[in-house]
C-alpha cells in the first residue's frame, strides 16, 4: 500500500475525522502484524489508530509503543486500557513516554472492562466514580504535581508524583456505554468513544449527553470529540468473512454484555434470551467471533434480527462510505471504522475521499 495522491501530485487532506483499530478483533494474524497496519492505515491517510486490549497477546503498553515507533503522523490511542490493572505511577509513566517518543500523538483511552471477567480474575470491580478520580490524578501528575495523602476512589496512597517538571498535555479518551460513563466523558475527557452497534437513536442520545455534560462543566461541547464505533464490512470482502466480522462480532457482545446492549438500545430481551438459550450458542468455548467456525456464525445468524446489524457500513464502498458519512449528520465528531485492517478498508477510504 502506497500513500494516495491527487490527480495533481498533491498528497490529500489527512482524515482526522476517520480512524480505525489496530489488530481489530482477536487480533487475527498476531501482533507483529500491527506494524504493518500502522503504516498501511498512515498511508491511507487516516486520523487515528486504536488499540484495544485482550489478556493474551494484545498487551497495551507494548502495542502502543510499536504502533508510535513507525508511524509519524498518526493519533495512536488506546480504547481501551483499564486504569485498575497498573498502578496509577506505572499508567502515567508509559503515557509520558508514549506522548513525548510519539512527539505528542498519543491518547490514553480508559475503559471500564466487564465485570464478570474482573471477578473471575480476583480484580474489583470499576465504577464511575473511580474513572473521574484517575483522570483528574493523571493530569495533575502529567503538569508535575506531587500529590500527597491521596485518599479518593482509586485508592489511598501516601504519595504520588512523577517529576516536577513535568507540564504535559496528554490526551484522554473514555470508552461509553451508559448515561453516567457519557457524562464523566463530557466533564472530564478529551475524547469519549462510543461502542459499536448503537442505533442511530441510541448514537443521538449519546452525544447529547456528553455536550450537555461539557457545558454544565464549563467546558466547550465541542472541545469533546464523540466517536462513532462503526462496523465497516463492505462487499468485497468474502461473505464468510463478512459474517465472522458482523454476525459473529455482535453475537460476541450478545455473550458478554448482552443485557446492556440490548437495554441501551431498547431491542426486545427475549430474542437476547432465545440467542442466550441456543445449543450452537452454548456448545462455543469462548467468544463467537474467534472460536465459533463457518457453520456455527452461519446458524447464529439466524438468531439475530437484521435490525440489530443495520447500525454498520455495509454494501459496496460507496454504500459503506455513504453510511459512515450519516453518522456524521446523527451528530459523531469522529467515525472509528470498526472490524477492519487498513487493506480492508482501502475501497471504502477511496470511495469516501471521492464524496469529499
Amino acid at each position: 500500500m502506497v500513500p494516495h495522491v491527487t490527480a495533481n501530485g498533491t498528497e490529500p487532506r489527512v482524515l482526522d475525522e476517520l480512524g480505525y483499530y489496530l489488530l481489530a478483533g482477536a487480533g487475527g494474524e498476531g501482533p507483529a502484524a500491527l506494524m504493518d497496519e500502522t503504516r498501511q492505515g498512515e498511508a491511507l491517510g487516516l486520523g487515528t489508530a486504536f488499540i484495544s486490549e485482550r489478556w493474551n497477546v494484545k498487551e497495551a503498553s507494548s502495542l502502543v509503543g510499536a504502533a508510535c515507533a513507525v508511524s509519524e503522523r498518526m493519533q495512536i490511542a488506546t480504547a481501551a486500557t483499564n486504569h485498575n490493572t497498573r498502578h496509577p505511577l506505572i499508567t502515567a509513566s508509559w503515557a509520558t513516554t508514549m506522548h513525548r517518543l510519539s512527539g505528542g500523538r498519543f491518547t490514553l483511552g480508559l475503559g471500564r472492562g466487564i465485570a464478570a471477567m474482573y471477578q473471575a480474575f480476583g480484580v474489583p470491580a470499576v465504577t464511575t466514580a473511580q474513572m473521574e478520580d484517575f483522570a483528574q490524578v493523571m493530569r495533575r501528575l502529567w503538569h508535575g504535581e506531587l500529590i500527597f495523602g491521596h485518599d479518593g476512589p482509586i485508592g489511598s496512597y501516601d504519595l504520588l508524583f512523577l517529576d516536577p517538571d513535568f507540564d504535559e498535555d496528554i490526551r484522554l479518551a473514555i470508552v461509553a456505554f451508559g448515561p453516567q460513563t457519557l457524562a464523566l466523558g463530557g466533564r472530564e475527557f478529551d475524547d469519549v468513544i462510543l461502542h459499536t452497534y448503537f442505533t442511530p437513536e441510541t448514537l443521538q442520545r449519546s452525544v447529547k449527553t456528553v455536550k450537555q455534560a461539557a457545558e454544565q462543566a464549563g467546558r466547550d461541547p465541542d472541545s469533546v470529540r464523540v466517536w462513532s464505533c462503526f462496523a465497516t464490512v463492505g462487499d468485497h470482502l468474502p461473505e464468510e468473512l463478512r459474517l465472522k466480522k458482523t454476525v459473529g462480532r455482535l453475537a460476541t457482545y450478545l455473550q458478554g454484555y448482552g443485557d446492556l446492549l440490548v437495554r441501551t438500545n431498547g431491542w426486545d430481551a427475549a430474542v437476547l434470551q432465545r440467542f442466550r438459550d441456543d445449543p450452537v450458542v452454548q456448545s462455543i468455548p469462548g467468544g463467537i467471533d474467534h472460536k465459533a467456525d463457518a457453520d456455527q456464525i452461519e446458524h447464529i445468524a439466524g438468531l439475530i434480527p437484521d435490525e440489530w446489524l443495520e447500525p454498520s457500513a455495509t454494501g459496496s464502498p460507496s454504500q459503506c462510505a455513504a453510511r459512515i458519512r450519516q453518522e456524521f449528520e446523527l451528530g459523531a465528531d469522529a467515525v472509528i471504522m470498526h472490524g477492519a485492517s487498513p487493506a480492508e478498508l482501502e475501497p471504502v477510504v477511496t470511495a469516501y475521499r471521492a464524496g469529499d
